[in-house]
């Protein structure tokens, strides 16, 4: 277990503990020496009690005088501590005895002190004959008082109970010192710890306060030493980091105002670009819708073998110009957001089919095999995206494939399924496998070749794939062709399908209304619609139109109309006003030049179908065979 301790904490223990340790040696060195001087003492004293009484007992055992002896004997018990004193003669036998009473040593040389229990101590003391006074006691020949045998013995019995009492006192007085002592330190300690760890902790406040941001916090200077260069050092630290600040907001604030007046100069660029592209692209749609529609009615027409193929090469030009013209359509809506997906549910089948179909001439005007793998996996996403992603990826494969074949298929992965278009192509570098999908990128079309599109299909693909939110998958290497894939949640099958348009449909005798204010575009279309088998009734506006309706006394079955014309109305405006003359239901379509989302917002509101120029013939009449079939499909 690690113990995480405060500065203060440690610094206790640094001060305490050395004086801990001090304390309790010093207080158990002077104890045990001044227990040991107690019972040296008492040793002391019993001895020269007992000596004083031997010298004193020589004449009564000299003599034989008890009586002496048993005075002798009972005196020595007014002293404090001795509890028994007998003297013994030099046959052992006993001749007084006072307290209680103890047994002698036989025949003792010498004085001894011997414990006879914890509680008392037994001191012995021979009983010898004084000197004479011819005797010299200083001559070291000859016989001393060592020829004279002793006269007996004086055996002291002394108590131990006072001198215990003594000890425990005087170890209880060296517990309250050593307790005074160490109370006494650990005041001391934490006086001085707290004038060490207070400042410590008012600068790590401070400085946790300066690392929340606020930089006008300063650290009191008190003290000297290294706490006092601390706080100066905290302080100066604070002081630049809040002058840093104030230099970096101003630089922020300045590059933020740079940034926005480069924001507001773009913003208007583009507002300006998008003016240019809006008008430009109208400007540029009306005649090419126009051209579209030409070039299909004089297709529909006899002419030799020469003029047939100048019509085809002039189709062949403006359908490039088409496809360029929706190509930045499509990328300026996704881009804009404006496009939004309508997820549901819907089989695979139909779709392979119908790309199938759409895609089988091409490929084999290339010499290219195309192979669409049946599959009966259901997916839910949106059916016209999804359709637009595996279409620009099926025509990208047949542009970068110079032989071999092509492959449409759908695996089902878990919750989810893959669809794949595989091609034989030329292949994509792993490095150049991210460009792909950017504007305008083409690897093998350094010349801008035309007929190998225009590099935006793949820029597409991407759009509407994060607009799905269905992640793109690719294995390629190069000369071993290329595998795109698209994932999607895995739907259930349901049972009613959607009918089927037939895009065939017999339009001969349906008498059709139509308004646009270009007469190239208005003769260009009435005359593809009259082509069709159609009974077109055509005006500029809206009262030109009222007036021929009447006139030729027919309703009309579809309504066509431009949507920007002349003065205050809109195409919208005739379309609202023709349901209201001729039935709610009345089918409406409704063609622009504008790419703008204000426009297609409109159409939506008024649940107008919307179809951008220039219009291809096949897109409008599968456009207008959608809608005669709903109106079938309503009225029965």
């Amino acid at each position: 277990m690690k113990f995480e301790w405060d500065i203060r904490t440690r610094v206790l223990i640094v001060a305490l503990v050395p004086t801990i340790v001090l304390g309790l040696l010093l207080t158990t060195l002077l104890t045990f020496s001044r227990l040991n001087d107690l019972e040296e003492a008492l040793s002391q004293r019993g001895q020269a009690t007992a000596r004083q009484l031997a010298s004193a007992a020589e004449y009564g055992l000299f003599s034989g005088n008890r009586d002496v002896l048993q005075r002798l004997a009972s005196s020595a018990l007014e002293s404090a501590d001795i509890y028994g004193v007998a003297i013994y003669d030099q046959d052992n036998t006993l001749m007084a005895v006072a307290g209680l009473q103890v047994h002698s040593i036989s025949a003792p040389s010498k004085a001894q002190v011997m414990e006879i229990s914890s509680q008392m101590l037994r001191i012995v003391e021979p009983v010898r004959h004084a000197p004479s006074l011819d005797e010299d006691p200083y001559t070291l020949t000859g016989g001393s008082s060592n020829q004279y045998h002793p006269l007996g013995e004086v055996v002291v019995l002394i108590s131990r109970e006072a001198l215990d009492n003594r000890k425990l006192n005087q170890v209880v007085t060296a517990l309250l010192m050593l307790l005074i002592v160490l109370a006494g330190s650990i005041g001391l300690a934490a006086l001085m710890s707290r004038s060490v760890s207070t400042p410590i902790h008012r600068i790590a406040a401070a400085m946790s306060r300066i690392g929340g941001g606020d930089l006008t916090t300063r650290v009191p200077i008190e003290g000297r030493g290294s706490l006092r260069q601390l706080a100066e050092g905290v302080n100066e630290m604070a002081e630049h980091l809040s002058v840093s600040r104030v230099d970096m907001e101003q630089r922020i604030a300045a590059a933020t105002l740079q940034l926005r007046e480069r924001t507001e100069d773009a913003e208007r660029a583009n507002l300006a670009k998008s003016r240019f592209l809006a008008a430009a692209s109208h400007d540029l749609r009306q005649p090419m819708h126009a051209l579209g529609l030409f070039i299909a009615d004089l297709s529909r027409k006899e002419h030799t073998e020469d003029t047939r193929q100048l019509i085809e090469r002039i189709a062949a030009s403006a359908e490039a110009m088409e496809n360029l013209l929706d190509s930045l359509l499509d990328i300026s809506k996704l881009d804009a957001g404006v496009v939004s997906s309508n997820p549901r549910t819907f089989s695979l089948g139909p779709l392979f089919e119908r790309i199938g179909s759409d895609y089988a001439h091409a490929a084999k005007e290339r010499g290219l095999r195309l192979r669409v793998r049946p599959t009966k996996l259901w997916i839910r996403s949106d059916p016209l995206l999804f359709e637009r992603i595996l279409i620009n990826l099926v025509s990208n494969a047949l542009r970068y494939t110079p032989r071999g074949a092509i492959m449409l298929t759908a695996r089902r992965r878990g919750d989810h399924v893959l669809v794949e278009v595989r091609d034989s192509g030329v292949g994509i570098a792993p490095e150049h496998q991210a460009s792909i999908f950017l504007e305008f990128v083409q690897l093998e079309n350094p010349a801008r070749d035309r007929s190998k599109g225009l590099g935006l299909g793949l820029a597409i693909v991407r759009r509407l794939a994060d607009l799905l939110y269905h992640p793109i998958t690719l294995r390629s290497e190069p000369g071993r062709g290329s595998v795109f894939g698209v994932v999607a949640p895995l739907a259930p099958a349901e049972a009613d399908q959607e009918p089927v348009i037939n895009p065939e449909q017999n339009f001969i005798g349906r008498i059709v209304a139509m308004v646009d204010d270009d007469v190239l575009a208005q003769e260009s279309l009435a005359g593809l619609l009259r082509a069709w088998g159609c009974f077109v009734v055509a005006s500029d506006s809206l009262p030109g139109l009222l007036a021929a309706l009447e006139e030729l006394e027919v309703e009309p079955e579809v309504m066509v109309s431009d949507f920007r014309l002349p003065g205050p109305h809109t195409g919208l405006d005739i379309i609202a006003d023709l349901r209201a003359r001729f039935g709610a239901d009345l089918p409406a379509l409704l063609l622009s030049g504008d790419t703008g989302p204000e426009t297609l917002r409109l159409a939506t509101a008024q649940r107008v179908p919307l179809l951008h120029k220039p219009v291809r013939p096949a897109k409008l009449r599968a456009a207008l065979a959608h809608l005669l079939q709903h109106a079938a499909d309503r009225s029965v």
